[in-house]
């Protein structure tokens, strides 16, 4: 049977028909599709984890036990996930352990651009690059193949045109392969550094059969058209390259992209007149092509930033852009806004009334740096703002402590929160956290943590309550807000900035785009009331404008928060006729 999936949705398919039994994943766009997809199999336990590291950590224990595993991740994930990674290249596997690892080249929904295709080289581990839904799958089994053959884990990369493209697919039916049954092992896996030392030239050795394999795998072929121009690439670049030149040029598309096949690179450019290398972000394939001694040009010609598009490559070669892909010019600038209702609003209004500094961290609070609000100061990575006040603060003498708060969301302080506050807590540093609790992890699509009470499928799970933990913690000084209340919220910010302690404030109220949620009915504002003062833009809702110099409210949006209410010195806003 064939069926129209996305990447990651096909990805997800190949687990389930590779025989798969365990998913641990922390949901980061533009990864978070598999797992969620996975999880409609019954036969994979699927699970979301607090973090990439503790995700990966549980895939292995997974595959440990003899049971094909998986865990995904976006590329700032693998970071987190980078410590029991190299390690684990080094004990390698009982049975087939996955990685996913999903670019984001534009940084549609990330802080960076970083290439993941390092972390294979640096792993010395194998990674496979669909460039397609068909792809996904198929390389999904093939996969687990290689990791059960060669004792290793394998990377599958993908990136966000891949994983939320579709394209068709040919569906098979689950095989479950046999169970590899755990044998105590201790120079295997207990990795001492006299263990270790004796891996690493397994490592090594386990490198060069792989590059082996690339010479004769499917996974990298050779289409052989017009030999003037030859390209080398992987990924959404082989789509570009067959889309712009389609047999007019020769390609060799690597699905295996580390490590590479030498002779097969050779081969493919003794064949042709111009060698180029098509890829996206960092110069990997580039680099070692130029290393084995053959000319070739790649950076020279693309951008080593953003991602590319079949307009970029057709142009960069003088070629006319593909009819169905011309740019469409003139459309309106669409920037992210924080939702209409968003609990954060009422929060990063007061912060900025206060002139506060604000350390921010990953999240859909990360929009409140944007106009009006202008409230966060900082963004660089999960966990980062509690670190980072506490650093400040020292630094300072204390002097800043009075002006300057960390925030981050519910989810975040699970995944990288904790350490940051056991470190303020530990190190007695006068520094105000502000816990953003809005019952669910939002940026990424409303997944469940380990605070909302309910697991990946929506069954009750076990719920770890923030005032407890941060309290056991060694916090005495904790309280919650609701921030629709601005009064309310206003007076703790103030009074946790003045108190010669560590002190936590969660910032409590759902996000106003949960199902359960039931909203106030809309306000409207009254025209003979409003003086066209503008203080309710201040908080940069999306459902007020003006109008005839006139506060308006869009009823299709609002929530009826009451925010702007309270703003409103001539009380204008009204519940809606």
């Amino acid at each position: 049977m064939k069926k129209l999936l996305l990447g990651n949705a096909a990805l997800a398919r190949g687990l389930y028909e590779a025989g798969c039994a365990l998913a641990s994943s922390y949901p980061g766009t533009p990864s978070t599709e598999v797992t969620e997809e996975a999880v409609k199999f019954n036969e994979i336990y699927c699970e979301w984890a607090p973090n990439e590291k503790v995700a990966l950590e549980t895939a292995f224990g997974a595959c440990l036990a003899g049971k094909r595993a998986f865990c995904a991740m976006k590329h700032v994930g693998l970071n987190v996930a980078a410590d029991p990674l190299f390690t684990i290249s080094y004990t390698g596997v009982n049975a087939g352990l996955i990685i996913n690892v999903a670019d984001d080249p534009g940084m549609h929904s990330s802080q960076n651009e970083q290439d993941s295709r390092h972390y294979a080289q640096a792993a010395k581990i194998p990674m496979l690059e669909p460039s397609d839904s068909q792809e996904a799958l198929d390389f999904a089994k093939t996969a687990y193949d290689i990791s059960e053959k060669f004792d290793t884990p394998v990377l599958i990369k993908m990136c966000t045109r891949i994983s939320h493209s579709q394209s068709v697919v040919e569906l098979g039916e689950r095989v479950e392969p046999p169970v590899s049954s755990y044998e105590k092992n201790a120079a295997k896996y207990v990795m001492t550094p006299a263990n270790a030392k004796r891996q690493h030239p397994f490592v090594e050795e386990r490198t060069l059969k792989l590059s082996e394999l690339a010479e004769t795998s499917p996974l990298n072929k050779v289409e052989m058209g017009g030999t003037k121009i030859g390209i080398i690439c992987d990924s959404t670049c082989y789509q570009y390259a067959k889309e712009v030149f389609g047999s007019e040029a020769s390609i060799l598309k690597l699905g295996m992209v580390w490590p590479f096949p030498p002779k097969l690179i050779k081969d493919f450019a003794s064949k042709v007149e111009r060698l180029i290398v098509l890829e996206e972000l960092d110069p990997f394939i580039e680099d070692y092509v130029r290393s084995l001694g053959i000319k070739v040009e790649g950076k020279s010609l693309f951008p080593i930033t953003d991602e590319f598009s079949q307009n970029l490559v057709a142009e960069r070669f003088g070629k006319a852009a593909p009819a169905a892909c011309k740019k469409i010019e003139g459309l309106p600038v669409r920037p992210p806004v924080m939702c209409a209702g968003c609990p954060h609003r009422g929060l990063f209004y007061t912060l900025s009334r206060l002139k506060c500094n604000v350390l921010g961290d990953i999240g859909c609070y990360t929009l409140g740096a944007a106009a009006p609000l202008s409230a966060l100061d900082t963004c660089v990575c999960m966990g980062a703002s509690i670190s980072s006040i506490h650093g400040f603060n020292k630094a300072t003498g204390g002097e800043s402590a009075g002006k300057t708060v960390a925030v981050i969301g519910d989810s975040t302080f699970m995944h990288s929160g904790m350490t940051g506050l056991a470190n303020i807590a530990y190190n007695m540093s006068d520094s105000t956290v502000i816990i953003l609790d809005n019952s669910i992890t939002g940026m990424t699509g409303h997944q469940q943590n380990p605070t909302t009470g309910y697991n990946i499928k929506g069954d009750p799970a076990g719920k770890i309550n923030l005032e407890a933990l941060v309290r056991s913690m060694g916090i005495e000084r904790v309280r919650v807000v609701d921030p629709y209340n601005l009064k309310e919220t206003e007076a703790a910010v103030k009074e946790e900035l003045a108190a010669k302690a560590p002190s936590v404030i969660i910032s409590r109220r759902p996000c106003a785009l949960l199902k359960y949620v039931k909203h106030n009915p809309p306000l409207q504002a009254n025209d003979q009331k409003c003086v066209g003062c503008k203080a309710c833009m201040k908080i940069g809702c999306p459902a007020i404008s003006m109008k005839g110099g006139k506060a308006f409210v869009d009823q299709t949006q609002c929530v009826g928060c009451g925010v702007c209410k309270q703003l409103c010195a001539k009380n204008a806003f009204e519940a809606a006729q």
